[in-house]
């Protein structure tokens, strides 16, 4: 059970810290509005990601209930699986948002054997 948690904990952590920070470039750096506009996406779209994965990341290490877990998982896994297939349509570096897909399966995996709340 100690291994699960550690394993869990890791995971969750890496995939929160990775989405506060991602969030936080998303809000304040110009260099990312650039980017997007570049692949047709308006800017609010960027802040509204922005604010969701800053959200989402305290959903995933907050002790809420289950429910909101649950949405917290769809949601990322909805946006890696967008943001894998949008980095694979305009040719740009696909592997982070795979990498952090197997990092939320892994503690999604991991949340269900310990049911961490």
């Amino acid at each position: 059970m100690k291994r699960n948690k550690i394993i869990y904990w890791v995971a969750t952590g890496l995939v929160a810290a990775g989405m506060a920070m991602s969030g936080i470039m998303y809000l304040t750096t110009e260099e990312m509005k650039v980017n997007f506009t570049q692949i047709g996406f308006p800017v609010y779209f960027m802040m509204l990601l922005g604010i969701a994965k800053l959200l989402g990341a305290i959903a995933l290490v907050a002790p809420l209930p289950i429910n909101i877990k649950e949405w917290t998982y769809a949601g990322f896994g909805f946006t890696f699986i967008g943001a894998a297939w949008t980095h694979l349509s305009t040719q740009t570096p696909w592997f982070a948002p795979v990498v952090f897909l197997g990092l939320l399966i892994t503690s999604y995996f991991f949340y269900k054997k310990v049911r961490v709340i």
